[in-house]
């Protein structure tokens, strides 16, 4: 997959030292991203069991056990995945993960 957006990932580390915790998690999901080859979100949970597929190419991962959201849309046809949003869970409940 190609991952669109990586300096949303390292805006977010950068912004506070206490996010500093989900560099490694992060980094980590994101080459493992890099190699995957999803065409369908069976394929995500396949690989993410605990991702939530939401509408229209919408998926929430955990990151960092799981005290960090990362909010994502795949173009599952052309293999891309954009960043949309990564926060701590007081972050996500403040946005609509479908619309990010």
């Amino acid at each position: 997959m190609r991952v669109i957006a990586l300096s949303t990932l390292k805006a977010f580390w950068s912004a506070s030292p206490t996010h500093a915790d989900a560099i490694g998690p992060g980094l980590a999901w994101y080459r493992e991203t890099l190699r995957a080859d999803w065409r369908t979100p069976n394929d995500v949970k396949a690989q993410f069991a605990s991702a939530s597929i939401l509408r229209d190419g919408r998926v929430v991962f955990n990151i960092a056990g799981n005290k960090y959201r990362l909010v994502v849309w795949i173009n599952y046809a052309h293999r891309v995945v954009y960043i949309r949003f990564i926060g701590t869970h007081a972050q996500y409940d403040g946005i609509d993960a479908q619309t990010i």
